[in-house]
């Protein structure tokens, strides 16, 4: 089968970095899906993993985890799915990735595909989707309100793939009040369509522009990268007794304004269930069919904004290069082999 890969971690500017190659088809076993795959999205954890993580010795990395496509075959401890089911899933992080025809997946992190939107369109969403969601109803819990600005909520990086789609979320399934952050004329008025009722800009200090808002502190926060360059202002700007999610890593950093708040910090990373194979591991699975119904039923839309061509290694280093300048506006998407 054709598939994508790489043997030693490098920038994106060698031609090594992503190279098109034939592996063997996999076969389904356990609960496994046997996936063809139809379309792919890239997501900065693809361009972290092929910039520092060497692949095991002697076999090739195949990177990607969004996918959408049509089950091939099943294995014989599935019972969800059937061979011919469209489907849309982010894989696991242990795995080999979907940048590849084929793909195993295990079908508990595994949703049915969006009946009226593309492969593309659907693939744009269940990495961003299921890390949104995550953080804001498992990890900062929005439907339990906070002593203080409980129904004002800060998504910074609103314009991101993990922002585009937490701003639809919480307009779809809450009423609080949200403000996002852009720093181009264009994210700005994207964040805004997708339901932002307030945008500032994150280039700039970000407690002033709160303030300024007139609106109180907010009870929540919701940093979706860059958070390191942000706590200064986040732990001036959040109400007392608040909660911060982020999903980037954190150096190091003075936790005593956090402290003297007693706010509550939440790390999130969606691909814990499946590294883990925790117990409640098929919550994505019914994640994503929840978020099938939203999108079904107009409530919610694709944050796909570009298609870029093949499912290559030429168009893939193109995606990876754009997404390292970190100015991606939503989700950028490949098609086919």
């Amino acid at each position: 089968m054709k598939a994508i890969g790489y043997q030693t971690p490098s920038s994106i500017e060698q031609e090594t970095s992503l190279v098109d190659i034939r592996l063997e088809k996999p076969v389904a076993t356990g609960k496994d899906l046997l996936v063809k795959v139809h379309a792919v999205s890239v997501n900065p954890a693809d361009t972290k993993i092929r910039a520092m993580v060497p692949p095991p010795a002697d076999s090739w990395g195949v990177l990607g985890f969004d996918a959408s496509g049509v089950v091939e075959a099943v294995g014989p401890e599935t019972s969800q799915f059937c061979v011919g089911d469209e489907v849309y899933y982010s894989g696991s992080v242990a795995r080999p990735g979907t940048n590849s025809e084929f793909h195993l997946v295990d079908e508990r992190i595994v949703g049915k595909k969006p009946t009226s939107l593309s492969h593309p369109e659907a693939a744009a969403l269940p990495l961003t989707t299921l890390t949104a969601w995550e953080a804001l109803f498992d990890r900062l819990d929005v439907n339990r309100p906070t002593v203080q600005g409980s129904k004002l909520i800060l998504v910074i990086g609103g314009a991101g793939g993990v922002g585009s789609i937490a701003i639809q979320l919480l307009r779809a399934r809450t009423d609080m009040t949200i403000i996002a952050t852009a720093s181009r004329p264009e994210t700005e008025d994207w964040v805004r369509e997708l339901g932002a009722h307030h945008v500032i800009n994150h280039r700039e200090p970000l407690a002033p522009q709160i303030e300024a808002l007139g609106l109180g502190a907010p009870g929540f926060v919701f940093s979706t990268n860059q958070t390191h360059k942000h706590l200064p202002d986040i732990a001036e700007l959040i109400a007392p007794q608040g909660r911060f999610s982020m999903t980037d890593e954190l150096e190091p950093f003075e936790s005593r304004p956090f402290v003297m708040k007693a706010v509550s910090l939440h790390f999130e990373l969606m691909f814990t269930r499946s590294l883990f194979a925790t117990a409640d591991m098929d919550e994505q699975g019914k994640l994503l069919n929840q978020v099938a119904t939203l999108v079904d039923s107009g409530k919610i839309r694709t944050t796909l904004t570009d298609i870029a061509g093949q499912i290559n290694a030429t168009n893939l280093r193109k995606v990876h290069a754009q997404i390292e300048t970190g100015s991606a506006r939503g989700k950028v998407v490949l098609e086919g082999f």
